[in-house]
Parts: C-alpha cells; structure tokens; sequence
C-alpha cells in the first residue's frame, strides 16, 4: 500500500499527535478514527493494527532523517562543523516533527518484539553516527578525552527534550534554540576534559 497517499499521511500525523499527547497505551483506534473523521474500518484498511501504526511513524521518521545525518559524519569537515551540523539537524527536526520524534523516543518501547528489535537497532545505528564524530573528534584532539557513549547520551537528551517543552509561540524560533545547543555542544565537548578542567585546544593529539 502507498505510504504516501493522503489519508494513510492523514492517519500517522493524527496518530502521531494523540500518541506524544495520550501515549501508544492510552489511544485507541476508534478516538483515532474519530480524529481522522473516519470510520474504524477505514483506519484499519490503511492499518491493520495499532502496532503497524507506531511502527510505521517511527520507521519513517528515523530513515528521512539518518541518511541526512550520516551525510554530515561522512562529510569532510572539521569534527567541531560535524557536531554543531548535527546537533542542529536533530534538533531542527525534533521540533519540526515534534509529534512523530517523541512516538520514536518515548512510545518505540512499546512495540512486540520483532518491530522493536528492528527499532533498536535503527535507534543504535543513529546513535553510533554521532559517536563517530566525537571519536574522530578526539583521535585528530580537537575535543577532549572523554566517555563517549556518556557524551552522546548527554548530547541527544539535551535536544530530544525540546519534543516536551518547546512551543512554537515561545521566544526563540527552532532554529535559534539549535544554534544554542550546538554552542554548547560544542563548547562542552571542545572545553573539558574527563573531571570538568578547562583544557587547551590541541592539534593531532599533542599540545599546542
């Protein structure tokens, strides 16, 4: 079946939103048929179930917005340029998509087992790009020496929160608050060393 047709787009961007607002438990087909303006059956004529909803947004989301990351990894800038690059597209589109990025963080670990495998490992294939930069990052001794899975952790929290608190009527504008978290990013993984100490820019891993 078409993925991109109409009313199965209609149906995911509805789904999306009651899954980030209600949560994937606390949905049901029939108050999402309702939203859509649909009958039950016609929803599950585009899904046959709620699991092949989720699955599908979180799919989708996560396969538009890897191959533009790994673009960035596997560019030949300076691995500071990588990291503010891609600290500024996950946040851009978190906020963006807000609805479909939280169904992808908060609701994936409700999916059965064989579409939640398929989710983590996705999950994992993304994180393992931005570790990518922070490695190289380290190993050339533009950033400092540090734990990297922590650092990305860190990293990815900051900018998945902005799918909970961030109001498009508030102050800053989406691209603003992602030029904000790349400068700290940056700042943070450029800066410090392992205990918090200041550290001084190094080139190919030796002193300045």
């Amino acid at each position: 079946m078409n993925s991109a047709s109409p009313t199965r787009e209609r149906i995911r961007r509805e789904a999306a939103t009651l899954f980030r607002v209600k949560g994937y438990n606390g949905t049901s087909m029939a108050e999402l048929a309702n939203e859509v303006g649909l009958a039950k059956s016609g929803v599950y004529h585009h899904f046959p179930c709620k699991q092949d909803l989720l699955s599908e947004i979180i799919e989708l989301t996560v396969n538009r917005v890897t191959p533009r990351l790994a673009a960035v990894v596997d560019s030949a800038l300076p691995p500071e340029e990588k990291l503010r690059r891609a600290v500024t597209l996950h946040t851009v589109e978190a906020i963006r998509d807000r609805d479909a990025v939280a169904c992808f963080i908060e609701e994936g670990r409700f999916l059965d087992d064989d579409k939640l495998a398929a989710h983590l490992a996705n999950r994992d294939q993304y994180e393992q790009l931005f570790r990518r930069i922070l490695v190289e990052g380290i190993e050339s001794g533009v950033m400092a020496p540090q734990d990297v899975g922590l650092s990305v952790r860190a990293l990815l929290g900051m900018c998945n929160s902005v799918v909970r608190w961030y109001r498009p009527e508030g102050d800053a504008t989406a691209e603003e608050v992602a030029e904000a978290f790349a400068r700290i990013a940056v700042g943070g993984t450029i800066g410090l060393g392992e205990a918090g100490v200041p550290i001084e820019r190094r080139t190919n891993g030796r002193g300045a």
